[in-house]
């Protein structure tokens, strides 16, 4: 029984880590597509707009 329970709670383990990989691997796909319309279109980056001052700056990276 003891082995049920450390194989279940493994097996748990490698699930999120898996959930995790591909949350991560999504968020750095979608970071190289930008960077490529980025390249190709020429811009120096991307503006986006501040809601509390309603004004335009670039986007950081780690947004």
């Amino acid at each position: 029984m003891p082995q049920l329970i450390l194989l279940a709670a493994v097996g748990a383990v490698a699930w999120m880590g898996y959930k995790r990989f591909l949350s991560e691997a999504e968020r750095v796909s979608a970071r190289v597509r930008d960077a490529e319309k980025e390249a190709k279109s020429g811009a120096q980056g991307t503006l986006i707009e501040d809601p509390k001052t309603g004004e335009y700056r670039l986007r950081k990276p780690d947004e």
